[in-house]
């Protein structure tokens, strides 16, 4: 039977499925949101010069490309709400390029439909109860990490063992990023390039199980680009199981701490560990006591 030209026009006007409208309102929304980010952030806060020939407020589209490791075209798609695929990798670069706070960066992924695979995100497996185990430890200072260095939980003698841990931002509190790019950090170490070295190979041990997890990449890939002491380490291939140590810190609050170092592993197949410092010395006790003092009035008065 044949098939007329009237026959076959209900079809084409079909509206399109659901989804797809979804999809493109996301993208639509996603550009409008990167534009409006780029543009609040003047190019003096990331190092740029401005120029006499700016007419774009804030960044530039091939500003932000750049700062962010990705293709000026693929970025302006981007901003276009063209139909392409972005990674969590690309998504973590934008929302540090764009320094982007807690709800920015969720809104981010939440437009993306992506999961972010940074501990701001989530804390999964610190209850309640472990954060009780955290204060009840002060003066000790103590924290929760994973296998990947990541920061999960804290107290408050551990927030000032090495600067201040709570200026940092959530997706950065991550051991090797902070001991490898933060300042306070890395002048707190006295034996910086030995830690650093160690830590290093502690990653690439603990990666085997993990060579396909995009949080993972991510933190190697950033490390490898913002430090070229890391990529030193890392091309070394050296792998050493965890281990208690002990160390010592130049606190810029209270001076030399040397404290042993004890990790009380939590879940051994996430690496989720109980990270303590215990003195080893009275002169180290007298000063934990006297930071967690500080600490402690810090945040009465905050």
């Amino acid at each position: 039977m044949t098939t007329t030209a009237q026959e076959t026009t209900p079809l084409r006007r079909t509206a399109a499925p659901a989804p797809a409208r979804d999809a493109d309102i996301r993208r639509h929304e996603l550009a409008a949101f990167l534009r409006s980010r780029r543009e609040r952030i003047t190019p003096e806060e990331v190092g740029l010069p401005r120029g006499t020939r700016r007419r774009t407020p804030g960044l530039r589209r091939e500003e932000v490309a750049q700062l962010s490791a990705v293709g000026v075209t693929w970025y302006t798609w981007l901003e276009q709400a063209r139909d392409i695929q972005v990674s969590v990798q690309v998504l973590d670069a934008l929302a540090r390029t764009l320094r982007l706070d807690g709800s920015e960066r969720a809104h981010l992924f939440q437009l993306a439909e992506a999961v972010d695979p940074t501990p701001a995100a989530s804390c999964t497996g610190v209850t309640p109860a472990l954060y009780d185990v955290l204060r009840a430890l002060e003066p000790l200072p103590a924290c929760i990490q994973n296998s990947r260095y990541d920061i999960l939980a804290y107290n408050r003698t551990y927030a000032r063992l090495m600067g201040d841990l709570d200026a940092v931002p959530a997706e950065d509190r991550n051991c090797m990023i902070l001991v490898y790019t933060n300042p306070e950090w890395r002048r707190s170490m006295v034996h910086l390039e030995e830690s650093r070295r160690l830590m290093a190979a502690k990653l690439r041990a603990s990666m085997a199980g993990h060579l396909a997890e995009p949080a993972w990449k991510m933190l190697v890939k950033r490390l490898t680009a913002e430090s070229p002491e890391f990529r030193e380490n890392w091309e070394r291939y050296e792998v050493v199981e965890q281990r208690n140590r002990t160390k010592q810190f130049r606190n810029p609050y209270v001076g030399l701490l040397t404290l042993d170092h004890t990790d009380l592993f939590l879940n051994p197949g996430s690496g989720a560990r109980l990270v303590t410092y215990v003195p080893a010395d009275d002169d180290s006790r007298e000063r934990l006591a006297r930071l967690y003092d500080l600490a402690r009035a810090e945040a009465a008065n905050s």
